[in-house]
């Protein structure tokens, strides 16, 4: 059981420190790509190279056994990428970042709410404050601007939402006798099916020659690969191990992996407030973390 739960927490913490460094991928994707394309490309890769790791025909056993894969890929592929892509035009990304770090505390309420989960408690909440804290001093910190754009902050909570059902919609597949990897393959084909849609809406042409350019090609591979296939396995993997809620918690992190990444990578200075926002966040987190029941699966899938 301690083997499971360590497993779980290094899955997550593995995935914070992938996504928290996938923005730069994005940021220069952007240059020469719609948002909308660079879901797309970033969909179909993950679903190939799940495919290719797992060949195996995973047909629908029922449509109520194929509902969780389906609720799946709509709120945590489709509908939480889109909606986050589209509040960055009316709101700062500092304010998206912040707003967006509130799907924990969604996954917490709507697996108490499904009767998935115990009520969160106290510490849950005191260290969801400390965090939310420390995410939006980083970001005063480094001089970015936050702003109450009504219909940017809607965009953006519904995005933190659509994640939290991802979540529940996650656990609901324990039982389909999949493994993580199966999982994350039927997750990513119904992503992709209700992304296609998005590309009449947006007369997009998904020409490939773009990707003549060796940083768009490697960028796309970092996230079509690493953070989207590798990433969403490992996830899912943690939630099977840990629980949604005691993965999603690792959310909270994405921010400091971000602010090194920035140091490291983009040569962005390190402030005082800067360290004071990472000890927040990791209170939060650790706080967080004990006001969560331990729930490793018995089953190894």
């Amino acid at each position: 059981m301690k083997k499971h739960l360590l497993t779980g927490h290094l899955l997550a913490l593995f995935v914070s420190i992938v996504w928290g460094t996938a923005f730069i991928a994005v940021k220069v994707l952007l240059e020469d790509f719609h948002p909308i394309e660079v879901m797309l490309f970033r969909f179909a890769l993950a679903w190939a190279a799940l495919f290719l790791f797992s060949p195996k025909p995973l047909p629908p056993k029922s449509l109520r056994a194929e509902l969780p894969f389906l609720g799946a890929g709509a709120t945590g592929l489709t509908l939480y990428f889109i909606l986050q892509n589209y509040a960055l035009k009316f709101s700062f990304a500092s304010t998206v970042g912040i707003i967006i770090s509130a799907a924990p505390m969604f996954t917490a309420l709507l697996l108490w709410l499904s009767h998935r989960a115990p009520r969160p408690g106290k510490a849950f909440f005191t260290g969801f404050v400390l965090a939310m804290a420390g995410i939006t001093l980083i970001s005063v910190a480094q001089g970015d601007h936050l702003d109450l754009n009504l219909i940017g902050c809607l965009l953006t909570l519904g995005a933190a939402f659509c994640w939290g059902a991802y979540g529940v919609c996650i656990e609901l597949t324990e039982q389909s006798g999949y493994t993580s990897l199966q999982v994350t393959r039927k997750v990513f084909f119904w992503g992709l099916v209700f992304s296609l849609p998005f590309i009449w809406i947006n007369r997009l042409d998904l020409s490939l020659d773009r990707f003549a350019k060796p940083e768009l090609l490697f960028c796309i591979l970092y996230l079509g690969l690493g953070a989207s296939a590798l990433c969403f396995a490992a996830w899912n993997r943690a939630v099977v191990l840990i629980g949604s809620v005691a993965t999603n918690i690792y959310i909270y992190l994405m921010p400091v992996i971000t602010l090194v990444a920035s140091a490291f990578i983009l040569k962005e200075p390190v402030t005082v407030f800067s360290v004071g926002a990472i000890a927040l966040i990791v209170l939060g987190l650790w706080l967080s973390q004990r006001g969560t029941p331990a729930a490793a699966s018995s089953q190894s899938k």
